[in-house]
This record gives C-alpha cells, sequence and structure tokens, in this order.
C-alpha cells in the first residue's frame, strides 16, 4: 500500500497546528480522557480510517484502556464494558459521523441523553471532539494514509 501524497499536516504544518489548538481547547473542559479516545476509535471504524483505526487503540492501551473496552467499540450497543456517560457520547459519536444518513441528524433523543451526562462545557468540548477526528478521519482516507506508518 501506499499514500497517495504526504500526510497534510506534514504539507502543511499550520493545519497541524491548528488542529493541536482545537483538541487542546477541547480537553480542558472536564471531557474524561477515556471518553475522547472512544470517540476518536469509533468516529473512524464508521469512517474506515485504517491509520487511525491502527493508532488510537495503541494511544487507548498507552493511558490504561483495557483490551476489552478498545475490541468491543465497534459494539458497543452490546458490550457491558461501557458507562451510560460513555453510550451517550458513543451514540452523539454516530450520530455526527453519520449525518448525511437520516433525516435528522442528531435526534433529540441522542442529544439530550448525552447532555444528561455532560455539563454544556463537556457537551461542546464532546462535540469538538468528534468533529475533529472526523476532520482527522477525512484527511488520512482522501490520501490513503497507510495504518502503522506513523509508528514505523
Amino acid at each position: 500500500m501506499q499514500s497517495r501524497m504526504n500526510n497534510i499536516v506534514a504539507v502543511l504544518p499550520k493545519v497541524m497546528t491548528a488542529m493541536q489548538s482545537l483538541q487542546a481547547a477541547a480537553q480542558e473542559h472536564g471531557l474524561p480522557e477515556k471518553t475522547a479516545h472512544l470517540v476518536h476509535l469509533r468516529a473512524s471504524q464508521i469512517n474506515g480510517c485504517g491509520f487511525c483505526v491502527d493508532l488510537h487503540p495503541r494511544i487507548m492501551k498507552k493511558a490504561g484502556e483495557t483490551d476489552r473496552r478498545i475490541l468491543s467499540v465497534a459494539a458497543w450497543r452490546e458490550a457491558p464494558f461501557y458507562t451510560d456517560a460513555e453510550r451517550a457520547a458513543l451514540a452523539l459519536t454516530e450520530a455526527l459521523t453519520r449525518i448525511a444518513d437520516r433525516e435528522e441528524p442528531v435526534p433529540d433523543t441522542i442529544w439530550n441523553e448525552a447532555a444528561r451526562h455532560y455539563d454544556e462545557k463537556a457537551l461542546a468540548a464532546l462535540v469538538v471532539e468528534i468533529a475533529s477526528i472526523n476532520v482527522w478521519n477525512r484527511f488520512n482516507v482522501a490520501t490513503r494514509q497507510v495504518a502503522g506508518e506513523w509508528n514505523p
């Protein structure tokens, strides 16, 4: 396998700075790190981003996440390893990642369940985390970044 081009952030370094700033701003507002990691992995699975599906479990493992939780993210509805708050975050992730797949992209039931578990700042941070991983996925999928190239 070969990528179509160098990684966008290597070609346009200011994009890396901007993306890092966006994620740093989100990380300051009460969203648990483990939740952000779950969100990153689930969106990447949906988007078929091999680069991120390879990268994020490694990051999660270093952060102390269990194999069971990492391996079950794609089937989170059927796996008992997630809290109600994490389930709400994963449901919101799926809705925001698949915004063109339904008439009402983010139904009130999904939004309200997330809002029940996260205060306004943490909820805003969650939306930013979901949006940012979707941007990363689009960079990587468009340019066909190869899984594992980040860690030779």
